[in-house]
């Protein structure tokens, strides 16, 4: 198990607005400890920014590719972020 710490940027394609996947995302990001935020982007796409433990982003990462029933993901880019001023919780930006 690893406590170093990790923060991230994924945006999500595919079938992801409509279906609560930010409310899906921001269950999962807590259930994990993570914090951060998530967000509808114009073009379909859903955008989430976290940090927390290595294992816990590692783990956020891989459910993206699920998401909540009625997604289908198609692609998620993830981006390292350095430097971040995280928020104290993970919350839905609109």
């Amino acid at each position: 198990m690893s406590d170093r710490q990790r923060a991230v940027q994924a945006r999500v394609f595919g079938r992801v607005q409509g279906v609560s996947y930010r409310v899906w995302a921001r269950s999962a990001a807590i259930g994990l400890g993570l914090v951060g935020w998530v967000r509808n982007e114009s073009d379909g796409s859903v955008t989430a920014r976290m940090a927390g433990t290595n294992a816990a982003v590692s783990s956020m990462i891989d459910r993206l590719w699920i998401g909540p029933a009625g997604a289908s993901v198609s692609r998620v880019d993830v981006e390292e972020i350095s430097s971040w001023n995280a928020p104290s919780s993970f919350t839905i930006v609109v």
